[in-house]
Formats: structure tokens, C-alpha cells, sequence
């Protein structure tokens, strides 16, 4: 297993390769095709974004509402391909991580060659399991859209795996 913290991820792109095991620990944002669609625009048009995005991870989850004294509900990974429209332009302007479950498309690849990202699998169907690893979680934009809304996270040693590494090698294409 590697660990790694988000503030360093994109010092240690060229050291993960697709199928690394990963424990990811640090601040995540979710934000789900509804929310992707928000900000795109925002960019288009100019605008302050609710969060910077040049070195950030984004995590395709609408997690539920917080219970068992868990900072949230159910937080499962969300199929990426949704997102696959999106994720180019954010990519360009520095996104440096993406988690989901599912392949990405080949412009998405070709993408996190370009500009040095990476994009990491969660193991869906596990969404309980992955709010364990969820230690705080607060609405920053957009809470008109419930659980789509797009939240701040501090995560701990979430397991993953690379599934697009920053030379565009995929799990999915053995």
C-alpha cells in the first residue's frame, strides 16, 4: 500500500502506476455530473469557483446525510463515465485527482497525460465502508442540489486504487 496525502499528490504522480493500492488521506471535494455542470460554466463564464481547483481531488459521491455519529452517511463512488464531458477542462486547470468507479474515456486519458493527473477507483457497492474514512464533511456550493451539493472532505487512509496513471495506463486495458 502507498500512502499519500492530497497536499503532495501531484510531487508523486510519476511514482503511481495503474493497480497501485492506494491510502489516501487529506481534504477531497464531491462533486457528481450536476455540480460538474455548474462549475464548467462558471469557468466558461469567468467565475470565482467554490473551491480551488489546481491540485485538487474531486470524488464523484453524493454522500447521505451524517449518521452513527459518522461525519456521513453512505459515500460510495459514483460511475465516472458521467463525468467524462466535464473532466477535460478541469484537468487543463489543474485538477490533480479524480476518484470513481469505472473506465474513463479515451479524451479523459488523454487529458491526465497531458496535464499530469491521476484517476483512482473505489470499490462500489462499499459506500458504509468508505464513510468510516470520512472524518469531516461541510456543504460549499450549490446546496440547492442536496446530496449532489458539492461538499469539502477530510479523508483518511481511503483505500483506492489507480486505475489511470499519469502516463494514461489503465486497468481497463490490459
Amino acid at each position: 500500500m502507498i500512502k499519500l496525502n492530497t497536499s503532495s499528490l501531484r510531487e508523486n504522480l510519476n511514482n503511481l502506476h495503474a493497480f497501485d493500492e492506494v491510502l489516501l488521506s487529506g481534504y477531497i471535494y464531491t462533486a457528481r455530473d450536476a455540480a460538474h455542470n455548474r462549475i464548467v460554466a462558471l469557468i466558461k463564464n469567468g467565475e470565482e469557483l467554490p473551491f480551488e481547483i489546481r491540485d485538487a481531488v474531486i470524488y464523484y459521491a453524493g454522500p447521505t446525510p451524517e449518521k452513527n455519529g459518522l461525519a456521513v452517511g453512505s459515500c460510495g463512488p459514483t460511475t465516472s463515465s458521467r463525468m467524462d464531458f466535464f473532466t477535460p477542462l478541469l484537468i487543463e486547470k489543474g485538477l490533480v485527482g479524480m476518484i470513481g468507479k469505472g473506465q474513463r474515456d479515451q479524451h479523459v486519458i488523454d487529458a491526465i497525460k497531458k496535464y499530469g493527473s491521476v484517476y483512482f477507483c473505489a470499490i462500489g457497492g462499499a459506500g458504509a465502508l468508505v464513510s468510516k474514512c470520512v472524518k469531516s464533511c461541510e456543504v460549499i456550493a450549490f446546496p440547492e442540489l442536496g446530496c449532489e451539493s458539492v461538499k469539502k472532505m477530510y479523508i483518511e487512509d481511503l483505500s483506492l486504487i489507480v486505475g489511470v496513471d499519469s502516463e494514461g495506463k489503465s486497468i481497463f486495458n490490459r
